[in-house]
């Protein structure tokens, strides 16, 4: 019984002794018979190892690397899990350290640099998805992405100074270049953000701003229609606009598309509805109800309702008391134009 203690005790010295003698170091807990042989201290193939165990997998081109390739030394902890441990870091540290940001272990081709920009705060949209990386981010090497900011004068400010039609300095316009063209247009020209404080439709869809801004100041313009068309309300006859003393806001009657047909819209709410109810549909001039030239404040009803027959309209009303053949007192029973 003692011989057998003597020799269980042994046999755990000896262990001890191999386990400590370990060139790994202190943190591989591992048999040395799951990657070693009795016959050699040599390794092949990784059989014996769980490299997953270690949060550092082996795939892509790692799987085709040897052990030595990135463990120098027999202490396998002593290597790092950082990309830039072993990849030499050819952007100069522009885009951090984290190599599997931008790449993946198969190759160092990137795939996603529109999402990466995305990430980044600065969508590729428009012309920007055309352009080459090193014609932005300008390097000795072209391998330097520094961030450049997401201002549109970072890069645009050589354009915005030598553009002269129209002077954009001397205008005083906007450094962010979005504020008139579209970052996603092709082209610095036709953006759909352009003017948005004053549409460029219809008759104002005009190429040269000069049409309307005389001078090189581009403040201060008016954007009330009669500032550009008191010339035209003034010749207007049919009707006279100013004898009949219309609004000079052009947009109660009249739309960017053209002078004619017109429609004062707010007739219904504001007057009398012809273009609901009853009369919509009635009429096709103004002049068939205000009959006096040059007066839209009167009104005619009775020359377009029985005006042949008054016998018989007064008949129909013989019930109504104080009734009267004329057109104020046809407005005044029936302001919205029903009979009853």
């Amino acid at each position: 019984m003692q011989r057998l203690s003597f020799l269980i005790l042994t046999q755990l010295l000896v262990s001890f002794s191999v386990w400590a003698q370990s060139p790994h170091g202190e943190n591989l807990v591992q048999d040395c018979k799951s990657c070693h042989s009795a016959g050699s201290w040599g390794y092949a193939e990784k059989a014996g190892f769980d490299h997953e165990k270690t949060g550092f997998t082996l795939d892509g081109r790692h799987e085709e690397l040897t052990c030595v390739d990135c463990h120098s030394t027999l202490i396998f902890e002593e290597a790092k899990s950082n990309c830039i441990s072993c990849h030499l870091d050819v952007h100069t540290g522009s885009v951090g350290n984290d190599c599997l940001r931008c790449h993946d272990t198969e190759n160092w081709l990137v795939d996603e640099i529109p999402e990466l920009h995305e990430q980044n705060g600065f969508p590729l949209l428009g012309q920007h998805q055309l352009a080459d990386c090193a014609s932005c981010h300008v390097s000795e090497t072209n391998l330097q992405w520094n961030r450049l900011g997401a201002d549109c004068v970072n890069c645009h400010l050589p354009d915005y100074q030598s553009t002269n039609s129209p002077n954009h300095q001397s205008a005083g316009f906007s450094l962010s270049c979005s504020d008139c063209h579209d970052i996603q247009a092709r082209s610095w020209a036709g953006s759909e953000n352009f003017h948005q404080f004053f549409p460029l439709t219809g008759g104002h869809s005009v190429a040269d701003c000069f049409a309307c801004h005389q001078g090189s100041d581009y403040k201060g313009l008016s954007t009330d229609c009669i500032s550009c068309h008191i010339d035209d309300f003034n010749a207007t006859q049919d009707p006279n606009h100013k004898q009949s003393g219309f609004s000079t806001d052009c947009t109660l009657c009249h739309t960017t598309e053209a002078w004619s047909p017109a429609g004062f819209r707010d007739h219904d709410a504001e007057f009398f509805p012809i273009y609901s109810g009853t009369h919509r549909g009635e009429w096709n001039s103004c002049v068939e109800c205000h009959t006096t030239p040059g007066s839209y404040k009167s009104f005619s009803c009775i020359d377009c309702h029985e005006h042949s027959n008054r016998t018989a309209v007064t008949r129909e009303h013989d019930e109504v008391r104080n009734f009267q053949y004329e057109s104020n007192a046809c407005y005044a029973c029936h302001p919205n134009g029903k009979e009853d």
